[in-house]
C-alpha cells in the first residue's frame, strides 16, 4: 500500500505544477494546476478511472493508459520511467533481496587510472561506494566519515562545508534529491533508504519541501561550478556514466577544460596536498553487508 500511495502522490504533484489554458485560468481555481476531470480528459478515461490512480484504488493500468497519463501531465522521460517505477513496485517490497554492493577491481584501477581528476561510485541511495584522491580533497573525506553517512545527498544535505563549496548549491543539492527520489521509486522496501529520507527530512527544511515536489531527474552530464577554499573558483564538466555490468553503480567523472583556470586550480590542489601516494579509495561498508 506504501507505494501505491507513493504513486498516487506522485501523479498529484506531477498535476499540480500543469498550467490551465488562459481561459480555464480565468475562472474560480481552489488548487494549483490541472483538475482531475481536466487531466482525465486529455488522457482519454473516466474522471473516475483517474481519480482511483490518484488514490491508489487502482494501480492495474495497462502501459498504453499509462503512456496516455504521462502524456497527459508532460511527464518527461525521467518522470515516465519513475511513473513506471512506481506501479511495478506497488507491493511495497523489494523483488529481490537486497544485495551487498561491490566495487570490481576493474572499476578501483579505472580511479587510479583518472587519479589527477576527482571521480566517484556510487551505487544505491547514492551512497558513495569509493572516490579517488582528487574527488577526497575536492569534495569531502568520505573514507573517513561513519558507515551510515557516506552518502552523496546525505552530505550535500547537512554538511555546511557543501553549502560553501558549490555555487549554486541549492542547484546541486535538489539534483541530488530528484536523484535519490529515483533510486527509491526503484527499491521499495529498503530500510536503508527509509532511515536516510527520515533523517534529512527531519534535519532540513529545503529537504522537505523538495521531496514533497516529487521531482525525480537522472542527469548524464552538466557542469558544476564550485568555491574551494584553498584553490579558489572551480567550474567542472561532469560525466555521470551507467556502469553495464551493475545497473545500481554509476561512475561519475569531473574533468576541466584543456588550459582552463579550472585545470590550473585542480593541478595547485594535487600539488598543495602533496604527491600521491596511490590512490585513496573507499569502498562502502553498506548496512546490506560488508565488501
Amino acid at each position: 500500500m506504501g507505494q501505491s500511495v507513493e504513486f498516487g502522490r506522485f501523479l498529484s504533484a506531477m498535476r499540480s505544477r500543469l498550467q490551465p489554458d488562459p481561459d480555464l485560468a480565468m475562472r474560480s481555481r481552489r488548487v494549483p494546476g490541472l483538475r482531475r476531470e481536466e487531466v482525465a480528459r486529455l488522457a482519454d478515461v473516466s474522471t473516475d478511472y483517474y481519480t482511483r490512480l490518484e488514490q491508489g484504488r487502482n494501480i492495474h493500468p495497462s502501459r498504453s493508459v499509462l503512456a496516455s497519463v504521462a502524456r497527459a501531465l508532460q511527464l518527461n522521460d525521467a518522470e515516465s520511467a519513475h511513473m513506471f517505477d512506481l506501479l511495478e513496485n506497488c507491493g511495497g517490497q523489494a523483488t529481490n533481496p537486497p544485495t551487498v554492493q561491490r566495487v570490481r577491481p576493474a572499476m578501483r584501477q579505472l580511479l587510479e587510472a583518472v587519479g589527477e581528476v576527482p571521480a566517484v561510485v556510487l551505487g544505491r541511495r547514492t551512497d558513495v561506494l569509493a572516490s579517488n584522491r582528487m574527488a577526497r580533497l575536492l569534495f569531502a573525506d568520505f573514507p573517513a566519515m561513519t558507515r551510515e553517512h557516506r552518502n552523496y545527498t546525505r552530505w550535500i544535505m547537512l554538511d555546511p562545508a557543501a553549502r560553501v563549496l558549490f555555487r549554486d548549491w541549492h542547484g546541486a543539492a535538489s539534483d541530488a534529491v530528484a536523484a535519490l527520489r529515483a533510486d527509491i521509486g526503484r527499491h521499495p522496501g529498503d530500510p536503508a533508504a527509509t532511515a536516510l529520507v527520515g533523517e534529512l527530512a527531519v534535519n532540513s527544511e529545503e529537504f522537505r519541501q523538495w521531496w514533497a515536489r516529487h521531482t525525480v531527474a537522472r542527469r548524464s552530464s552538466g557542469t558544476l561550478a564550485l568555491h574551494h577554499g584553498v584553490v579558489g573558483d572551480v567550474e567542472l564538466d561532469f560525466e555521470h556514466l551507467l556502469l553495464p555490468d551493475d545497473p545500481e553503480q554509476s561512475l561519475r567523472i569531473y574533468t576541466a577544460k584543456p588550459g582552463s583556470p579550472s585545470l590550473d586550480a585542480l593541478t595547485l590542489l594535487s600539488s598543495w596536498a602533496g604527491p600521491a601516494q596511490g590512490t585513496t579509495l573507499h569502498v562502502s561498508h553498506s548496512s546490506e553487508g560488508t565488501n
